[in-house]
């Protein structure tokens, strides 16, 4: 089993430690790097994995998972870079390459390779926040120097949170922060307006909001353990001349499909927009 370094022991972290100790997982072999010593101490007691302040703990581990801010990642990859090159001066090193999962937000590997001083295997991620609940959808990215082991390694400790889904081109993965990264959100949203209209057709919020989310769980879970899709599914309860047929016809004239086309591309521009700014070597 793979030594596995976290730096960074935020909650997506805290999740997928969850996840893989939930999956078999050794806690001996999974350390945490976090300047938060109070967040250390709660992931030491919670999974009683190794824990320190210092990120370069991480610098002998197999996979070192990336999981910072982005506007701090080329900070950190440039200490491990510093602190890997002093290591060799005095033959104290025995550092094979590790694996790089990089978590942060918008940053692609290409600036991360760079920031590691290239040649790096990198597998770039966009997981969702469900993933906090062992119920996320993650989309990866493999640069050229990971191998078919490295992937499969990946893989594996990104479904201890749920689906995964690899890409081929990196720039797909803006489309799956707009796709699945962002939308929880637009889920919510929907929620939170379907709510409003109970309460102003007359029901309470508590009872408004029961049904909602109570609705909105047997609906998702009824697509996803289904064989047909949404569309096809949205077809056999609408029954025509009925109140569904109605809702939806009411939907269609506003032009809902391209409602939501308009805000899923707006997400994908900004996401391209944030990776050339993450990339800027202005970033500290």
């Amino acid at each position: 089993m793979p030594d596995i370094g976290f730096i960074g022991g935020g909650n997506m972290a805290g999740s997928l430690i969850g996840g893989l100790i939930n999956a078999g997982y050794a806690a001996a072999d999974i350390t945490v790097s976090e300047p938060n010593e109070e967040r250390l101490q709660t992931l030491k007691n919670d999974f009683n994995v190794k824990v320190s302040i210092d990120n370069n703990t991480t610098l002998n581990c197999d996979i070192i998972i990336l999981a910072v801010k982005p506007q701090i990642l080329k900070t950190v990859c440039n200490q491990l870079v510093y602190q890997q090159q002093a290591q060799n001066k005095t033959g104290h090193s025995k550092l094979n390459k590790p694996l790089f999962i990089s978590i942060a937000a918008g940053v692609k590997s290409t600036d991360i390779n760079r920031w590691l001083n290239n040649d790096q295997a990198i597998v770039r991620c966009m997981p969702n926040t469900p993933a906090l609940l062992q119920c996320g959808a993650t989309g990866l990215f493999a640069n050229k120097f990971v191998t078919d082991s490295q992937k499969q390694q990946a893989e594996k400790i990104m479904q201890a949170v749920g689906i995964t889904i690899w890409v081929d081109n990196e720039t797909q993965l803006n489309a799956v922060t707009a796709v699945s990264g962002s939308g929880p959100a637009y889920f919510f949203l929907m929620m939170e307006a379907m709510v409003r209209a109970g309460e102003k057709l007359g029901l309470t919020a508590d009872v408004a909001q029961k049904l909602v989310l109570q609705t909105a769980l047997g609906a998702a879970r009824m697509a996803s353990e289904s064989d047909v899709s949404p569309a096809e599914l949205r077809q056999r309860v609408t029954s025509k001349g009925g109140t569904t047929e109605q809702a939806i016809l009411s939907f269609q004239s506003a032009n809902y499909q391209q409602i939501v086309f308009d805000a899923l591309n707006a997400a994908n521009n900004r996401s391209i927009a944030l990776a050339d700014e993450l990339a800027s070597d202005k970033i500290i």
